[in-house]
């Protein structure tokens, strides 16, 4: 008896709960929506602050680049402040309203998926199966998705801490763009990295914050034990569902890029309008992807161990007190070494 795969049993959840794609759609489309009209209103009501005086709009309609420059420079002064606190209050109060929203999002989909398992594949029981509701799991994953949003400001501020280290290795007495170059792409790259595996580590831990009710750092040191003692299975899961995110990736690139080079010949609202809808199809195949991969992060950490393993041969049936004869008759004539003896008999 072969053992189930998770992968499959990830597209199959994903197939047979769409709405679980549909309610992981729902959250990360709202916060999306939500951003870019807070970014297009912020950025246009800043706009209509600046103060354009009669000098610099006849600076402006020269075109010149020197003197365009210089005009923006004079228009800017005194506003940047303001728009600098303004892109702080706005960012603090889009990193809470996605902390909340992806705390929220990830305990009902979760507690679906396990509900989904227990109920039709195995019915096994830990805590119940929803056991572990309260104020506690959402105060774990609210804490996760905290260190995520601090993890996501870490890096930007090593980034830019790599850009200046860099900074000084070329000066202007002694250029060095190569070595500066290959310094910052070379610690850019481990940043981004480390910066990734921590998000995941941290990702993975909601799980476990669901299904346990333990609280951030519970949650996380299960994660790393549920990793290193089902190490296969999770990096065949994240291998399939990557290489199918991939190529979806790669389709939409080229349904995008196909319109586009008709942009001058073909009404230009329509070309637009075919390249958003691509790519509103390709974000929803990737929430997709996203779902039937945590689902089968969810069947690995909720399957007893036994079923993730290849069941064994049974032994050969004996009866109870009856061991076989496994002696040979010597005097079996079938067996002698002399032809023909049993037709001489």
């Amino acid at each position: 008896m072969s053992s189930p795969s998770p992968t499959i049993e990830g597209f199959r959840a994903a197939f047979r709960r769409p709405s679980l794609t549909s309610a992981e759609i729902a959250w990360r489309w709202t916060f999306g929506a939500t951003t870019a009209a807070l970014l297009s209103f912020g950025f246009i009501d800043y706009l209509d602050s600046i103060p354009v005086t009669r000098a610099n709009s006849v600076l402006l309609s020269t075109r010149h680049p020197v003197l365009v420059a210089r005009a923006i420079t004079q228009m800017l002064r005194g506003t940047v402040n303001r728009g600098l606190l303004a892109a702080l209050l706005l960012a603090l109060a889009l990193s809470a309203l996605w902390i909340i929203a992806a705390s929220i999002g990830r305990l009902a989909i979760v507690r679906a998926l396990i509900g989904y398992f227990r109920g039709d594949i195995v019915c096994h029981d830990r805590n119940g199966i929803f056991g572990c509701e309260g104020p506690r799991t959402i105060r774990a994953l609210i804490d996760l998705n905290f260190l995520r949003v601090i993890l996501f400001l870490a890096v930007i501020l090593a980034l830019c801490g790599t850009a200046i280290l860099a900074g000084f290795i070329s000066s202007n007495a002694h250029p060095r763009p190569g070595l500066a170059a290959a310094l910052f792409c070379g610690l850019a790259a481990l940043i981004g990295i480390s910066g990734w595996n921590l998000n995941w580590w941290l990702s993975l831990a909601g799980i476990f914050a669901v299904r346990d009710g333990e609280d951030a750092l519970c949650a996380f040191c299960a994660a790393v034990t549920f990793f290193r003692k089902h190490m296969a299975a999770v990096f065949v899961v994240s291998t399939w569902t990557g290489l199918a995110h991939l190529v979806a990736f790669g389709v939409a690139v080229t349904f995008v890029s196909l319109p586009l080079a008709f942009i001058r010949v073909a009404p230009s609202r329509l070309v637009i309008a075919v390249a958003m809808f691509v790519i509103l199809a390709y974000l929803a195949v990737a929430d997709w992807l996203y779902m039937a991969r945590l689902a089968g992060y969810v069947f690995i950490a909720d399957m007893p161990d036994p079923l993730l393993t290849t069941f064994p041969l049974p032994p050969p049936f004996h009866s109870a007190g009856i061991v076989p004869d496994t002696t040979i008759d010597r005097e079996e004539l079938i067996l002698s070494d002399i032809p023909n003896i049993a037709l001489e008999t």
